[in-house]
């Protein structure tokens, strides 16, 4: 991994997240559905796409799927139409059962996959004063994290490590520490899960603190257009960037966003501000990879 510029900032995509309705958002679900998102982003500016994979039946596009298969036909299509993209695959399970993930990962040797770094309450309450949803545990004890990151060295497989507090932070040093993973940690701050940490602009730079020196990072902001000031801090500060329809159905000025493709060209105009210049895809693999 080298820098080519700190002026030059690294754009990924969140393609379609993990259970979002597509009878309800604009959010891709088949293999075509995948690549064509892929390829407006990607035009837009993305070098990297964040993929999760959907259930192909008819009518299940709602659910997830772990079938490398699938992973493999999408992974392809994408590549197809966006030359030289990065891609990074999501690896995430409420439980500690990995066996999905770890498949999906061999058979498609992603060159990123996310890393859970840690242990979540997910909880979200509603106006009413009752649960949004059942309190859940997002379980990511180090067994768990060990396990995912001897099949992503296996692979050639660079970690991202998802940070959804303080603590995760301050976790991925120390796996760093007592050697769990080669090279610098690349970070995710992730911020706007309601029992995670705030899309506080004014939290970033704490984060930022915390991390480890030399270490490349980016935010996962969670929310609607008030999550675009995070965005520009993270620019301000010299993160990498990163919106889709996975994160926000909102563009800065507040409309809802058609897709993807949209929402990059709003994150290429919030680096312009912030005095950045968005990496090509070559570029991009000199300073993520």
């Amino acid at each position: 991994m080298s820098e080519i510029s700190s002026d030059k900032v690294v754009i990924t995509c969140a393609l379609t997240g993990v259970l979002t309705n597509p009878q309800q958002h604009p959010v891709p679900v088949t293999v075509e559905q995948m690549a064509a998102s892929a390829k407006e982003a990607y035009d837009a500016g993305a070098s990297i796409m964040h993929v999760h994979y959907r259930n192909q039946a008819s009518g299940l596009g709602h659910l997830p799927s772990w079938d490398p298969e699938v992973v493999a036909e999408v992974d392809s299509a994408i590549r197809e139409v966006c030359p030289g993209v990065i891609i990074n695959m999501t690896t995430g399970t409420v439980t500690k059962d990995q066996s999905g993930p770890i498949a999906c990962i061999r058979r498609s040797k992603p060159e990123i996959a996310a890393c859970n770094a840690g242990s979540l309450n997910y909880l979200k309450a509603t106006s009413k004063g009752s649960w949004a949803w059942p309190p859940m545990v997002f379980e990511n004890p180090v067994s768990k994290v060990e396990e995912i990151l001897a099949v992503m060295k296996e692979t050639n497989t660079r970690p991202e490590f998802e940070c959804f507090d303080v603590g995760i932070v301050q976790s991925v040093g120390m796996y760093k520490d007592v050697g769990m993973f080669d090279g610098d940690p690349e970070y995710n701050f992730v911020m706007g899960v309601a029992s995670g940490m705030p899309a506080d602009p004014e939290l970033l730079p704490l984060l930022v603190k915390y991390k480890k020196p030399e270490s490349n990072w980016q935010v996962t902001a969670i929310g609607r257009q008030e999550i675009w000031a995070l965005h520009l801090r993270a620019a301000e500060l010299g993160g990498n960037l990163r919106t889709g329809v996975e994160d926000t159905f909102y563009l800065p000025g507040g409309e809802k966003t058609s897709g993807n493709g949209q929402l990059i060209d709003a994150m290429v105009r919030i680096a312009e501000q912030a005095g950045r210049q968005v990496a090509s895809p070559e570029e991009a693999r000199q300073m993520v990879l």
